[in-house]
């Protein structure tokens, strides 16, 4: 195998594993779903126990978001606006994360301005006429901010009925989190007991957040569980059915690139993970759980948590067990989780993203040196006989049998293994898709600056320099390999590096910093391989 079909078969073994890991990410098999009632509607009906083994299908009538008062709250990370109607948050500003498209504006994770665009966190009661999110509050007032020098921030709305049923939904925000406290204390004033569950549900669209053409993203529900771990369902699949899953323990919640959300129940309390087709390319994923028996006279309790942020590694370890795998590497977690671990402390020496991949890039590039250094050598060699082997191509023609016969003699005389340039390279292709994805994965990346132009490593090149530059390092590396004798290969070999710098004109500046400074470190490498193997040569 010359240099040449080496590089050509590393490409083509790279981007299967590309395709591969792309593929299983949008088609991984699916947990088992039960099938729910045919009318789909969006109010949860029936009741979750402790050690109920299967709950009542939720159900509700079709999906509506009437607008009650608005309250604002504020605190030091968010902006938030909850809705007297249904006590739903509906509105959520990031205070650290600015827009997309307008970097004036703070990002909008929770937003009900559009039911195309939609994106609200529900929660509500199931039993004896209780409040649901369709329900009316009342509340003390219309503006909250978390008061400096505290920690938290209490938000109180209030039902009651004409039966003595009364009921306070108490939000709970916490200074320096994106965690959000939600509590039901329910007091049964009437003259029957109660047994009631509360649900707690994110209703999304199905047409937002998708990422763009060339760079696709997940967006879609998510749960964990100590026994079944993460799963991913992607909207396509809550619409054939939808799911129903009994535990005691782990979330549920909605992905998107870069940020996530989640219901946390109560850790030890039964509960029903379940999604729903709400139609109109609406869909929700929420909890059931069991609030417990309420005798006339008595108060009872229920509470949840709710992430709703960034995929900060740090945020999400706090927030529960198994959320910070909402920043999925797939099968490569095992190496990319080290591999971000390295690029965050890296960071936070050097206070520059952009600076800590080129500085990580380094030092995998030392890691492997070894591996890389034992392919360049096999390379250098084949390039030193590339002459020879043309000669005996040319010797023998079509004579494929005599041709393979006369290659491999050579090969034994020069003491040359053919596909010694192949194994080291191809040991090191996990460990680069890795970093690939967490490159491609990691918020921090987003709106971070590099240098002049680059300010924003998540986002392409906005002059191309970077996938210029990259063109042309792949350009000098081809040139540092001995010319293909097949011609069809040699212009293979030409096209390839204008069509990878066309290609990475789409991709995220981080990602193309990342493999132009490998190339670069590889060109030097191969060179002062090459120049060895040659001098050495002619002093022989």
């Amino acid at each position: 195998m010359d240099t040449q079909r080496l590089i050509l078969f590393l490409v083509f073994s790279f981007s299967i594993l590309l395709l591969w890991d792309n593929w299983e990410r949008q088609h991984a098999p699916q947990p088992a779903a039960q099938t729910q009632q045919a009318r789909v509607q969006d109010v949860p009906a029936g009741t979750v126990k402790a050690n109920q083994a299967n709950v009542a299908a939720p159900v509700a009538e079709a999906f509506s978001l009437p607008a009650g008062q608005k309250i604002h709250v504020k605190t030091d990370m968010v902006e938030a606006d909850i809705d007297t109607q249904g006590g739903d948050l509906r509105h959520l500003e990031l205070l650290h994360h600015k827009a997309t498209e307008d970097k004036n504006k703070n990002f909008v994770l929770f937003d009900d301005r559009s039911q195309s665009r939609l994106y609200v966190a529900q929660s509500g009661l199931i039993g004896a006429d209780l409040p649901t999110h369709k329900s009316a509050f009342t509340a003390q007032a219309n503006n909250y901010e978390l008061a400096s020098g505290s920690d938290k921030l209490e938000v109180r709305l209030s039902w009651r009925n004409d039966a003595g049923l009364q009921v306070d939904k108490v939000y709970t925000f916490h200074r320096g989190s994106y965690v959000v406290d939600l509590r039901y204390d329910i007091h049964n004033g009437s003259a029957a007991p109660l047994e009631p569950s509360a649900y707690f549900q994110l209703v999304h669209d199905s047409e937002s957040s998708k990422g763009s053409a060339m760079m696709p993203t997940f967006s879609g529900a998510a749960f964990y569980t100590e026994a079944d771990k993460y799963k991913k369902l992607k909207f396509d699949d809550m619409k054939k059915s939808n799911l129903s899953k009994n535990a005691s323990d782990g979330w549920i919640g909605m992905v998107q690139h870069y940020f996530a959300s989640a219901w946390i129940p109560k850790s030890g309390a039964g509960r029903e993970y379940y999604t729903k087709d709400l139609g109109g390319n609406l869909y929700s994923a929420g909890a059931v759980t069991p609030v417990g028996a309420i005798a006339p006279g008595a108060s009872g309790s229920v509470s949840a948590r709710l992430y709703a942020g960034p995929q900060e590694q740090k945020h999400l370890k706090e927030a529960a067990p198994g959320l910070e795998y909402t920043v999925d590497y797939g099968w490569l977690t095992v190496i990319a989780s080290p591999l971000f671990w390295v690029l965050t402390m890296i960071q936070k020496l050097v206070h520059n993203w952009g600076a800590a991949i080129i500085l990580l890039t380094v030092l995998l590039k030392l890691l492997f040196f070894p591996l890389s250094a034992a392919s360049y050598k096999s390379m250098a060699h084949m390039r030193k006989v590339a002459p020879r082997l043309q000669q005996i191509k040319e010797r023998y023609g079509d004579d494929r049998e005599k041709l393979h016969q006369a290659m491999m003699e050579l090969y034994k005389t020069e003491k040359i293994n053919p596909m010694g340039g192949c194994l080291p390279i191809v040991v090191q292709i996990p460990v680069f898709i890795a970093l690939y994805w967490v490159l491609l994965g990691s918020v921090e990346m987003r709106h971070a600056p590099f240098i002049l132009w680059i300010q924003d490593l998540s986002a392409t090149d906005p002059y191309y320099v970077l996938p210029i530059l990259m063109g042309a390092t792949m350009l000098i590396q081809s040139s540092l390999n001995p010319p293909p004798p097949d011609p069809i290969q040699a212009k293979v070999m030409k096209i390839m590096p204008v069509a990878f710098s066309v290609f990475f004109f789409f991709f995220p500046a981080g990602l193309v910093l990342y493999w132009l400074v490998n190339n670069i470190l590889s060109i030097a490498q191969q060179w002062a391989i090459n120049r060895s193997i040659e001098g050495a040569g002619k002093k022989a």
